[in-house]
């Protein structure tokens, strides 16, 4: 041995040919590697000895596998194998452990159904068990197989929702003694609302009882629940969901303001149309009569929506108007075709024009350039402020019992200043919200509406810092019964009597084909607001549904 040294002794390389193709296998040092050359190349690159990634829509075969791999990870409880399995394993992982441990749920069994492209839809059933209380648990579900960019692999792509279709990022399932007791919430005259009655108040229903569950003595029961991510917002906030009842609780009796005739009306109006939303208030003093949506379970448009309201906001721009001594009812008042400001053309339905007419004869038939021509005249923040000081609107302070979205008006300068005194620029409102300002006009003074009385919590309702004088209501009044008798608001309100006014909408949204329909009217001491999203003209889709409600009464 001593100190002669020896030389590696090299390996032989085997080579074959297989079907046109030169395959090289060298063998050494515990190593094996092949290298594939095609019989027409003279030579290899780099790029050759990489792995193929796999691109292109996945196979039926790849979605069947991926889907297999997390499913029967999932239903064994490896939480580890089925994070996985999908292409985000961290999120996965948060949700499945939170499906087992703060859900309860065990006897996890999951049944594909028949695959549909990428998608492939389950059957869910488990057990739910909490303090020696179980139910079974069954639903459906869905997921889609994915292509991860990185190597092709398919992969189950992640959401919230192939948890449990109810939940959206950021949700979790929870059992556990309820939140909030549940609670018998009752119209004015003491008896039930349900939304099998009543499908529009279910949410409302839920919100009553997050709020005021513990408060109307009611004890907590044990849930499965949807608990909604917080999203900071009030008016976007939504309330838990009950899923599966272990144990009841004892309500508490509730009541609200909510009218069973008027209440009747909009649910069957609303059931009419595919995307429309309604609420009736008592002006005098403020009480919410109804609130529906075709929707029901869906989002509240009726309290929460926050869409531009067309030229239903020339309600709160008149009144500046009047106020500035810039309108007067009868006073003449110009009307082109086309009136110019911050650089934006802007014109009236079909482009007509009112040579030589009144401010009474604009507002009646929607002149939107008798109001764009007054921006020169007027500062950025005075809509704004007439908004908040005599309608209330935009300080997100109404606290009318369940979550709502109490308008906005924001300061805006140019053409989108000029485009908010039309209703359209920044400005966003609902129907609670249209409701309110036809009811401030007529009486003059804003009420702040509400669907549960102060006095059950001695909470305290939103004002207004001041009131509209005497003359610029009996203006505002002129020019909504002027527009209700011989305006854009004629049809619906035709038979109603003389003690009513009413103003119409429509708000173009980009994107959409057809505006939204708006319609508000009072009647007496009624007051009530309409939208019928992607409905058109105002009086045509939005106005039938008011006038029920103005026919309904209280």
């Amino acid at each position: 041995m001593g100190s002669r040294g020896r030389q590696p002794e090299r390996k032989k390389a085997n080579a074959a040919v297989i079907g046109g193709v030169v395959a090289v296998v060298v063998l050494g040092a515990g190593v094996s590697a092949y290298a594939l050359f095609s019989g027409d190349s003279d030579s290899s690159t780099a790029a050759d000895d990489k792995p193929h990634i796999k691109t292109g829509p996945v196979t039926p075969a790849e979605v069947r596998t991926a889907a297999d791999r997390f499913l029967t990870a999932w239903a064994a409880g490896d939480t580890a194998k089925a994070a996985a399995a999908t292409d985000d394993a961290t999120t996965a992982t948060a949700a499945l452990t939170s499906y087992r441990k703060d859900a309860h749920l065990s006897g996890v069994k999951l049944t594909p159904g028949k695959r549909a492209g990428a998608k492939m839809p389950f059957a869910v059933s488990a057990t739910v068990t909490y303090e020696g209380k179980s139910k079974p648990f069954a639903y459906g579900s869905e997921l889609t197989v994915v292509r991860r960019v990185k190597d092709g692999k398919p992969l189950v792509g992640w959401q919230a929702s192939v948890v449990h279709p109810d939940l959206k990022d950021g949700d979790r399932l929870v059992t556990g003694a309820a939140g909030d007791p549940p609670i018998k919430a009752t119209d004015r005259d003491g008896n039930e609302l349900t939304a099998a009655k009543y499908p529009s108040l279910g949410t409302v229903i839920d919100g009553l009882r997050e709020k005021y569950g513990k408060k109307a003595g009611g004890t907590a029961g044990i849930e499965l629940r949807v608990v909604h991510k917080d999203s900071g917002k009030k008016s976007e906030h939504t309330p838990d969901k009950t899923l599966v009842t272990l144990a009841e609780g004892t309500p508490g009796t509730l009541r609200t303001t909510i009218s069973p005739t008027s209440q009747a009306a909009a649910e069957r109006e609303v059931a009419k149309r595919e995307k429309a939303a309604v609420v009736t208030i008592k002006p005098s003093t403020g009480e919410i009569l109804a609130v529906a949506n075709s929707r029901p379970e869906g989002f509240n448009t009726a309290l929460q929506g926050s869409l531009a309201p067309g030229s239903t906001m020339k309600i709160v721009t008149s009144s500046m108007l009047l106020e500035k001594k810039l309108a007067g009812v009868d006073k003449k008042h110009p009307c082109p075709k086309y009136v110019t400001y911050g650089g934006w053309k802007f014109q009236n339905d079909d482009k007509f024009e009112i040579k030589d007419g009144t401010f009474r004869a604009s507002f009646a038939r929607s002149c939107n350039t008798a109001f764009i021509s007054q921006a020169k005249k007027l500062d950025d923040g005075d809509l704004t402020k007439q908004a908040q000081e005599v309608f209330g609107l935009g300080r997100d302070n109404w606290s009318i019992g369940v979550p709502s979205f109490d308008g906005a008006v924001p300061v805006q300068s140019q053409a989108q200043m000029a485009a908010s005194l039309i209703g359209q620029g920044g400005v966003r409102m609902n129907p609670l919200n249209m409701a309110s300002v036809v009811a401030t006009a007529e009486t003059g003074e804003f009420k702040q509406p509400y669907l549960v009385s102060p006095d059950v919590d001695h909470r305290t309702l939103a004002t207004a810092s001041r009131k509209l004088s005497p003359s610029t209501v009996s203006a505002l009044r002129d020019l909504l019964h002027y527009t209700a008798v011989a305006g854009t608001a004629v049809e619906p309100m035709s038979g109603l009597g003389t003690d009513m006014g009413a103003k119409t909408g429509s708000a173009e949204v980009d994107g959409q084909k057809k505006p939204n329909g708006w319609f508000t009217a009072w009647r007496g001491d009624l007051a009530s607001a309409a939208v019928v999203q992607q409905g058109g003209h105002g009086g045509d889709s939005a106005g039938p549904v008011v006038r029920q409600m103005l026919l309904a009464g209280d």
